[in-house]
């Protein structure tokens, strides 16, 4: 059974194990936190735009993607700047981000307003951004890219197609190009919001549509599945030997009412398989 860490948050997302303890960002709340494993909490920064993927650059530099501003946001500690403007790429929204050690990240974005009953579904990409702040193009037509992985070794990028239902695989090249995308694993039943990975190469997948956290295989076997009793919409493998499964649950994933009934916590499960790549 899962051990709940916290609880009253509005809507977590990002999260990501650093320097000995999870941080993420409470979306709705507009503020990153940063929560020890006997569940203090912290407020690191508050962010204007709602905050959603983190991660560091080599210097130590937080990146938080702030995502109705269609940005990303640098914080030494002190002060936010601005790292990278999306506004030209982006069509909606901005979502989750990996960084890699050279410090070059990765954003998808919805593609269209998921708010809006009726509105046209459009197909979104993946927004490449250079150390410099430099943005391109990294790969276009996917059905809401979300939660996003790098291999330990740097040469495979997977992405969680939200509504295409698949985890889909990319090369990374020298430069940061992704090329030769292919399915990585289809999911049954199950819709991919955050994911991360393990040492063994399996991805655990938050699947809010099925209100659980499963472990997937390439080729799409199912290895695991924990069952929560909310919407699960995020997960991160932490603690002192990477083998803590930190999973970000919410009754809600509308804006006002996770505001209001503040629904979303944090809960743990151990596993056998440590976290590898990034985040």
């Amino acid at each position: 059974m899962s051990t709940t860490l916290i609880e009253g948050l509005c809507f977590g997302e990002g999260p990501r194990w650093h320097e000995g303890a999870l941080w993420l960002s409470d979306m709705h709340a507009r503020e990153v936190l940063r929560i020890t494993p006997d569940g203090t909490r912290e407020t690191v920064v508050e962010v204007p735009g709602w905050p959603s993927g983190l991660g560091w650059l080599p210097g130590g530099d937080l990146l938080i993607v702030s995502m109705t501003e269609r940005r990303v946001l640098r914080y030494d500690g002190s002060a936010l700047t601005v790292h990278a403007e999306l506004g030209d790429l982006a069509t909606f929204h901005c979502n989750d981000m990996v960084v890699d050690g050279s410090g070059r990240a990765w954003v998808g974005h919805f593609g269209f307003d998921i708010f809006t009953q009726g509105a046209e579904r459009r197909l979104a990409s993946l927004i490449r951004v250079d150390p410099d702040g430099t943005t391109s193009l990294a790969a276009d037509e996917l059905a809401f890219p979300n939660g996003t992985v790098i291999t330990p070794d740097g040469r495979t990028l997977i992405v969680g197609e939200t509504m295409g239902a698949c985890l889909t695989a990319f090369d990374v090249e020298d430069d940061g190009s992704l090329v030769n995308r292919r399915e990585w694993a289809a999911l049954t039943g199950a819709v991919p919001d955050g994911i991360c990975l393990d040492a063994d190469m399996g991805i655990w997948v938050a699947s809010p549509r099925s209100n659980e956290v499963l472990r997937v295989l390439e080729g799409g076997e199912v290895t695991h599945r924990i069952a929560m009793d909310r919407g699960a919409f995020a997960c991160m493998l932490g603690g002192d030997d990477g083998r803590t499964l930190f999973t970000l649950i919410s009754g809600s994933s509308i804006p006002e009412q996770c505001a209001e009934e503040r629904s979303a916590a944090v809960v743990t499960d151990r596993v056998d398989v440590p976290r590898a790549g990034w985040p």
